[in-house]
């Protein structure tokens, strides 16, 4: 709620002092703001109103995959855009798994210093006794917390394996911290010497459907581990992960993709013979291709977007570890550029969900109570299993006929007699689960149709919210469908999105599926404004005060101040929910300080999923934000001191500038999404 001091005025109100007002007895219960007023209405500017930021002369864009399972770093010279190089090999690596990305985990030594990410994490992690490891701070898939925490903050927690909590922020920053040396080492041998930060654009990603506290906290994660510094921001771009695919799926030539939709051949591979060959085929062209980490992006346009004309439209379903992203994007000639046709959808439907399922599955046969005290007592082994299990997750396909066989880790099967009294065979027998049986090998066979249960919940979430998206007025004529993401390797999912779509469009792949996004990452960041349209995921404004009008206002809602009623809590709308916003547009709003000693003006800005919101105290709506104007060192000879907002929300993230009318000097200007 604002200070008293810190509301803002109107012409309306310019000769009145607030504090005398507020002594006036009134019916009036805001549960808001006191209330301000624009001293201008709402102004969208296009960006040739405004002057062009200058342009830093970059050397290198380095973008960052930061994703759920795995992550990664790819990077271009802006003299060499065409040429795309991904990150050096990784020590370690699991059988069947290309190694082009590193496990997104993260080890602490026991006085929670860094030890090391990835591969290196899980190795060191996994080779500790038991004893030891209890002390120790292990990470995983740690990036969802940011995508399930309701109110995120700065001081969000995190569970290690252990139980032990830690501060997500200074897990991301390491993390972060972790590429950016690798990164800066590997550019530095390449140049012969110490390679500057400072000529460094960094791109890092996130899904599309993150809301504006987790994009900021990725940001505030980067500062902290030295990215980039807050004077000087616009040296790292937030990335929408659909958005990245989206451009570098622009960039496929034939041979570089699988295409199910086609009914005919294509590389030799019909798509009505097996769902799962293109994919198999498209890896070993990945596996003979591994030993080149530079990957060349011809500055034209591939075979495929040729076909497409003015005004077509193209759905991207990337399917990540931890979410699901949907994006419908069109084409704008002459240049090619994209326009967002319909606000990003999705939701935590990422491969991870089959981890949850088969976790479910241990639980039913060997007790949550002791799945619950294995994980704890011996958190390496149960990494070991899970690890085992993301290897044959990837062998379950829609024909398979013979069992898969699942490692447990000989400490699974001792602590399990030890807390149980009897075997894991026993335990078996006695579940009453028929589709899993035991080998004298010491492994759980489990049959293809329970594998294939295993995918079903979280495949049966991405085809429905692909349903309802295909089912919308905006969505059709729908010219191709492009699965990117790391899941999307699945033949499972490939065969349930082909029975989905029924032939409306063609299902494109691209062959190196796990790094499209990492390569469009790349190329956005030599390229930003080459999204030129975006759609608003919600709608965004500020309590304000209005003229109260008998009829159309609540009573309670009546403030009387003088001789004049006003309306407390109307809800000013900055940008609607799914609004079509151009890159560089602006809204603009102008301000004034209550006080002329004052130094902060502080804005609470409100946001709601409804498109048309008339209070801020209406239902769905909440504070999700904070302006704030620093106008300290603006001393204005104007009487009244009038301080110009501009906000931009055509961009990945929402940004805010500010002047001082009279005297033309800018105004520090910043939006907080994470003090709530």
């Amino acid at each position: 709620m604002f200070g008293f001091s810190l509301f803002f005025l109107s012409f309306f109100l310019s000769f009145f002092h607030f504090a005398d007002a507020m002594a006036t007895p009134s019916p009036a219960k805001s549960m808001g703001d006191p209330g301000i007023t624009p001293l201008s209405p709402t102004h969208i500017l296009k960006d040739s109103e405004e002057n062009e930021p200058t342009r830093h002369p970059y050397v290198v864009v380095v973008a960052i995959d930061f994703g759920t399972t795995s992550s990664g770093y790819a990077y271009a010279f802006t003299k060499e855009p065409e040429c795309i190089h991904t990150m050096r090999r990784w020590e370690g690596g699991d059988p069947g798994v290309s190694n082009q990305k590193t496990p997104t985990t993260i080890l602490l030594t026991p006085d929670r210093k860094f030890h090391s990410f990835g591969y290196a994490a899980r190795d060191f992690y996994h080779d500790l006794d038991p004893t030891e490891s209890k002390q120790w701070l292990y990470l995983e898939k740690f990036k969802m917390k940011l995508h399930t925490t309701a109110n995120l903050s700065i001081d969000t927690d995190l569970h290690a394996a252990n139980g032990k909590k830690v501060k997500a922020l200074g897990i991301f920053a390491y993390a972060l911290a972790f590429f950016k040396e690798q990164a800066l080492k590997e550019l530095s041998d390449q140049a012969g010497s110490d390679f500057d930060n400072a000529d460094v654009r960094w791109v890092i990603t996130v899904p599309a459907i993150w809301k504006m506290p987790a994009k900021q906290f990725m940001r505030e994660a980067s500062y902290k581990a030295g990215l980039v510094s807050r004077e000087n921001p616009d040296q790292l771009i937030i990335a929408l992960e659909p958005e990245a695919a989206s451009i570098y799926c622009r960039k496929l030539r034939l041979h570089q993709m699988v295409d199910l939709g086609n009914k005919t051949a294509l590389n030799g591979y019909s798509p009505t013979e097996n769902v799962g060959m293109g994919m198999t085929q498209a890896k070993e062209h990945v596996r003979r291709n591994r030993q080149s980490r530079t990957f060349l992006v011809e500055n034209v346009i591939g075979e495929l977007w040729s076909e497409l004309t003015e005004g077509d439209r193209y759905v991207v379903v990337d399917c990540g570890g931890g979410t699901v992203d949907l994006t419908v994007h069109q084409i704008r000639m002459p240049e090619g550029h994209l326009k967002e046709l319909y606000k990003a959808s999705g939701g935590p439907y990422g491969s991870i969900g089959i981890d949850y399922e088969f976790e479910k599955l241990l639980c039913k046969i060997f007790g949550q109570d002791f799945i619950d005290q294995f994980k704890i007592k011996r958190p390496a082994a149960w990494v070991d299993l899970m690890i085992a299990f993301e290897s044959r997750k990837r062998a379950a396909t829609p024909d398979r006929s013979n069992p898969l066989n699942i490692n447990l880790p000989f400490s699974f099967i001792d602590y399990y007699k030890k807390f149980r009294g009897h075997s894991v065979e026993h335990a078996l027998r006695k579940s009453n689960v028929d589709f899993v049986k035991w080998s004298s090998q010491g492994m759980l066979r489990m049959n293809p149709d329970a594998m294939n249960a295993l995918f079903k919940p979280t495949i049966d979430h991405i085809i429905q919210h692909l349903t309802e998206l295909f089912d919308r007025p905006e969505v059709t004529d729908i010219k191709f469908l492009f699965l990117v993401g790391g899941f999307a390797e699945s033949a499972l999912l490939q065969q349930a999105v082909h029975k989905m779509l029924q032939g409306r469009s063609r299902i494109i792949i691209p062959h190196d599926v796990g790094l499209t996004i990492l390569k469009g990452a790349v190329l956005f960041g030599l390229d930003p404004s080459i999204i030129k349209v975006r759609r608003s995921p919600l709608t965004y404004g500020v309590g304000v005060l209005n003229r109260f009008v008998e009829g159309k206002h609540p009573p309670e809602k009546m403030l009387v101040k003088g001789s004049t009623r006003w309306c407390t809590d109307v809800f000013d709308t900055f940008i609607s929910v799914d609004q079509s916003v151009a890159l560089g547009e602006t809204v603009k709003r102008s301000y004034t300080p209550a006080k002329p000693s004052q130094q902060v003006i502080v804005i609470h800005v409100y946001c709601s999923e409804k498109e048309s919101v008339s209070f801020i105290t209406d239902p769905g709506v909440r504070k999700c934000g904070t302006l704030k104007l620093d106008v300290s060192g603006t001393e204005s000879p104007a009487a009244r001191r009038e301080i110009q907002t501009l906000m931009q929300f055509g961009d990945t993230e929402i940004r805010a500038m500010a002047v001082d009318v009279a005297t033309s000097r800018s105004v520090k200007a910043s939006i907080d999404f994470l003090s709530q």
